[in-house]
Formats: C-alpha cells, sequence, structure tokens
C-alpha cells in the first residue's frame, strides 16, 4: 500500500523538521502512512517547490506548504 501522505523537504530545514514531527504524529495516530522526498534529488521538484518547503500532499493533491496543521491533516486522512 502505497503512502496517504507525501513530504517533500530539503535537508538542514527547520520548517520540514517540525513538519515531519506533526506527520509522524497525525500519521501514528490514524494508522496512516508517509512517505518523504528530498526535492534536492530531483531538479523538476527543486524548481517547482524551491521556496515552498515543506510541501505536504495527501492523496496526491498539494495539500500545505510551510507549516502543517495537525488539524486540517487529521481532517484530510479521514
Amino acid at each position: 500500500m502505497s503512502a496517504r501522505v507525501t513530504l517533500y523537504s530539503r535537508p538542514g530545514c527547520h520548517l520540514c523538521d517540525d513538519a515531519r514531527a506533526v506527520i509522524e504524529a497525525v500519521c501514528a495516530e490514524l494508522g496512516e502512512s508517509y512517505e518523504e522526498l528530498s526535492i534536492d534529488d530531483d531538479p523538476v521538484l527543486a524548481d517547482r517547490f524551491a521556496n515552498e518547503i515543506p510541501v505536504t500532499f495527501v492523496d496526491g493533491r498539494q495539500h500545505d506548504f510551510w507549516r502543517v496543521s495537525p488539524d486540517r491533516l487529521r481532517a484530510a486522512l479521514r
């Protein structure tokens, strides 16, 4: 089964660390999985999201960027 949540991030990004903590907690609470991809590994992603990381997708659609609201993420996963 593929992850419903995708976090696009960059190493050394403190906002990414904050977003990851929220995503990990909410996904663990709801029994969901997530994947994290570094935009530095893909020039297309780096170009697309350079100024918006972290970016969160739920079910393949952009959900949030910069900050992740636990309440909004829970609602999107229900």
